[in-house]
């Protein structure tokens, strides 16, 4: 297999979770079914899932000089990336997330504190130039702050190195930013949220993907959970079918997709084919609890699609 070069450049939260049979109301206290500590953050689940997945990975990020800031640091050199670089401050906490995870669904609902991920310099980012230049691939998310971001997105540009933006959590960026991507993977929520288009089904994710597409957008995928994926590319639509899952927690399923998605470009898969094996990947990342711990590996993976297709 060829390994790739995935940049990831995002967020470090320390997830505390709590196992709900139901959500509390407000006000109310509920006796929680199980609850867990570990490593979050849309940018280490997304680096670990595009390192599990087979890529070769340098991760990047900050933290806080606090207890959580100790944690992540122990966690990231242990995942085994080809490199890490990570900032710290002592003006703000580690990032953090309160998250409940209730019912047969395994639906989620999460309370974030960005911290220290919403404090990235320019002068930080200038110092990951080197490493933005020799990757394949720049994957980067919107849990950061916004200025990061564009300057990281704008190296990569000079740099030639495909960007792929998972736009998540939603936050405003101006189109002329959106233009500079090479690929955008919003879900259905984040797509309506860019677009003011309702997206919640095959239909209207193709109205909004042509939105997106007069933005400047050249590439889209559009998740659609149990529906599977829509990609767009120059007005042509294709879609991916969901894999059969019976699901855990979903907290990680899109950070499992774009980790995945990431991989495969990286070792020169076409978009379709790294979109069905991103699909898989995040099917066996369902059935399992937690984010970061639940990435499955590539082999697991190819055994999911293979046993479907």
């Amino acid at each position: 297999m060829n390994r790739g070069k995935v940049c990831v450049f995002g967020s470090f939260n320390l997830d505390i979770v709590a196992g709900m049979t139901r959500f509390p109301q407000p006000g109310e206290s509920l006796i929680a079914r199980n609850s867990m500590m570990g490593a979050g953050g849309k940018g280490a689940n997304q680096a670990v899932a595009a390192l599990r997945a087979g890529a070769r990975v340098h991760y990047i990020g900050k933290v806080g000089r606090d207890d959580f800031g100790t944690f992540a640091r122990r966690h990231l050199d242990s995942a085994g990336f080809d490199a890490v670089t990570l900032f710290s401050t002592a003006e703000c906490p580690t990032g953090n997330a309160l998250i409940y995870v209730a019912g047969a669904d395994a639906e989620n609902m999460i309370a974030v504190d960005p911290g220290a991920n919403l404090t990235v310099t320019d002068d930080e980012v200038e110092q990951c130039r080197p490493a933005i230049a020799a990757a394949d691939i720049l994957l980067t998310q919107l849990e950061n702050n916004l200025s990061a971001i564009e300057k990281l997105i704008g190296i990569a540009k000079d740099n030639g190195t495909f960007i792929i933006l998972n736009p998540a959590p939603f936050q405003p960026v101006p189109d002329s930013l959106l233009a500079q991507v090479d690929l955008l993977t919003p879900n259905a929520t984040e797509c309506t949220l860019l677009t003011g288009i309702e997206v919640h089904d095959v239909a209207s994710a193709k109205v909004a993907a042509k939105a997106l597409h007069d933005k400047g957008i050249k590439a889209l995928i559009i998740t659609l959970g149990t529906q599977g994926a829509l990609l767009s590319v120059a007005g042509k639509t294709d879609l991916v079918a969901a894999f059969p899952a019976i699901p855990v927690d979903t907290t990680g399923a899109g950070d499992a997709f774009n980790g995945a998605l990431a991989s495969q470009l990286a070792a020169g898969a076409d978009l379709a084919d790294a979109a069905q094996f991103a699909s898989a990947y995040a099917s066996v990342c369902v059935e399992r609890a937690g984010a970061a711990s639940s990435m499955p590996t590539y082999a697991e993976a190819k055994e999911r699609q293979t046993a479907v297709v």
